[in-house]
């Protein structure tokens, strides 16, 4: 069992306050402007007698607001994804096609959510098949669910 003694837990204290209660101290901070029109900032002065550098308090330095600043709105044409883009025009210059890409992401995605055990055919078109991983079916997923909201939404 262990067992402080008095000078022991008054050390253990005096070394916590000691730590909780510490003053910050401010330094100086040197700012200058180079030749080429860079600012620089640092504890130490510059070492070119030619450069004048001005003293800042640390302490008098307001830091950067982080996080207080929305994006600037841009027109919608700009937010808009490449497929985004496709998408529209295609429903533009022809609605049967856009139907059509509609109907069968539909039916895509209605196979792959009733059915955990797929096959999909090879690249090369042989009869033979690859069992499809989850992985691949999620993908799929995602894939006819973004066709169904590029092409099956209303203008």
């Amino acid at each position: 069992m262990l067992t402080m003694t008095r000078f022991s837990t008054r050390f253990v204290c005096a070394f916590w306050l000691c730590l909780c209660f510490t003053p910050t101290m401010a330094s100086v901070i040197y700012t200058w402007v180079d030749e080429q029109g860079v600012t620089h900032y640092s504890q130490e002065p510059p070492t070119q007698a030619q450069q004048q550098a001005r003293q800042l308090n640390s302490q008098d330095l307001e830091p950067a607001k982080v996080g207080y600043i929305a994006p600037a709105n841009k027109d919608e044409s700009a937010k808009l994804s490449d497929a985004e883009k496709s998408a529209s025009l295609i429903k533009e210059r022809d609605a049967k096609q856009a139907e059509s890409i509609c109907d069968n992401a539909k039916h895509y995605l209605n196979v792959l959510t009733t059915h955990t055990n797929l096959i999909r055919q090879n690249a090369d078109k042989t009869k033979e098949g690859q069992a499809m991983t989850e992985e691949e079916r999620q993908a799929a997923i995602a894939q006819q669910q973004e066709r169904i909201k590029l092409f099956c939404t209303k203008k």
